[in-house]
């Protein structure tokens, strides 16, 4: 049996092929829009459970570490440690800045981490290469993101890091990779401030007279030393014990401790409906414009697809050939040229996704609903054109 739509789709092949792409082209762009949305959900995710704790220990009244400023006393986990359910407690320090690779820098963000052994809170879970920091200086590990490699040198303020081990996918809920160093360089980093800076500092402190007074011999050394130190991390990350829930665990900490306490599901809410809401919702906003604009080129395409074949529809008509296999005719190319637009739609999408600065995160559901909706898109549009093909008067076509 002869395939009317196979025909046609042979005679003008080059035009249908080309508007395949292009439609393809489109749905790729709105399959990686939702993918960069899933990505960024996935990256807030991904800092949580890369952290390896159960709590957030955090400046009271604070949404920190991430999405808010906090500040507390890096002497504060030893309390915290003896708490009944709490299995191992961690400070941690959290700083987003440019970090000097060669001539050129990278954006990052700067973890500092308790000395100990991996497996502590706030350490990277696991390597790709090389090993943990095991010095209590100048050494760090980084994301394979920031392109640094094993050996590599890099500039934190005006301290040199030596890159010992690399890890993967471990990012800030913004997509920065991270950098790992020891927590006494990240506190020092956080207020070092440059030369001019500190000797400004030093005169107006030598000048003040309640910190220079001539029968208080040590006074002024004891000030301008604890001006230059920093007693301070941005949070406290806290393991469980097995036996305990987060609530068992947090309520004493709230009450003795004086701080705020989150655990997993308010940390997720935090960076998910606070931290990262409003690009999400921006996100969302291009996605939905993008599927709006995909349903009406779409529908544009299969119906002007259609209007060029009208003189070939009324010859058929005249030679007696029935409504349904025009109609399948129109149907069979809409849906061909809808499996063609997803085919090279996903194919683009997986291929440009690893080229994107941000991380793309395409997954199977999103690729199935794409794909439903381009073909009952397709269908539905076919349904209008065939509506249109079929009123046409043989003679008037064949005329005009």
């Amino acid at each position: 049996m002869i395939s009317l739509a196979g025909r046609d789709i042979l005679h003008t092949w080059g035009k249908f092929v080309f508007t395949g792409v292009g439609l393809g082209l489109l749905i790729g762009v709105t399959l990686v829009m939702a993918g960069v949305y899933r990505g960024m959900i996935d990256d807030g995710k991904a800092l949580l459970d890369n952290s390896g704790a159960d709590l957030w220990v955090v400046q009271k009244d604070t949404l920190g570490p991430y999405a808010e400023s906090s500040s507390v006393y890096d002497d504060l986990w030893r309390g915290i440690r003896t708490i009944p359910g709490v299995a191992a407690a961690a400070n941690i320090t959290y700083l987003t800045m440019q970090v000097a690779k060669g001539d050129k820098d990278v954006r990052v963000m700067v973890v500092g981490i308790m000395a100990g052994e991996p497996g502590l809170p706030g350490w990277p879970p696991y390597l790709v290469a090389g090993r943990q920091i095991t010095r209590g200086h100048y050494e760090a590990v980084a994301d394979i993101a920031t392109g640094f490699k094993l050996g590599d040198t890099l500039t934190i303020r005006r301290n040199h890091y030596t890159v010992v081990g690399l890890t993967r996918r471990m990012v800030s809920s913004g997509g920065d990779p991270m950098v790992f160093i020891p927590l006494k360089d990240a506190q020092e980093a956080q207020f070092l401030k440059d030369n001019d800076a500190i000797l400004m500092q030093r005169r107006r402190t030598e000048a003040n007279p309640a910190f220079n007074r001539p029968g208080v011999p040590g006074l002024l050394d004891a000030v301008i030393a604890s001006q230059t130190t920093n007693n301070y991390v941005n949070a406290v990350l806290v393991r469980i014990a097995p036996g305990y829930t987060p609530q068992e665990v947090a309520e004493p900490i709230r009450r003795w401790k004086r701080l705020t306490v989150y655990d997993r599901a308010q940390m997720e809410g935090i960076l998910i409906g606070k931290l990262i809401a409003t690009a999400a919702k921006q996100i969302g906003m291009f996605l939905v414009i993008l599927a709006a604009v995909s349903v009406a080129i779409i529908a544009f395409i299969i119906y002007t697809l259609t209007m060029d074949k009208i003189r070939e529809i009324a010859v058929l008509k005249l030679i007696g050939t029935r409504n349904r296999t025009i109609a399948a005719m129109i149907m069979q190319q809409a849906l061909a040229l809808g499996l063609i637009g997803f085919a090279v739609g996903k194919i683009t999408a997986t291929f440009a996704a690893p080229l994107f600065p941000k991380y793309v995160l395409l997954i199977s559901q999103d690729a199935t609903v794409g794909f439903i909706a381009v073909m009952v898109i397709s269908a539905l549009a076919s349904l209008a054109a065939i509506r249109m093909a079929l009123k046409v008067d043989p003679a008037e076509a064949i005329g005009g």
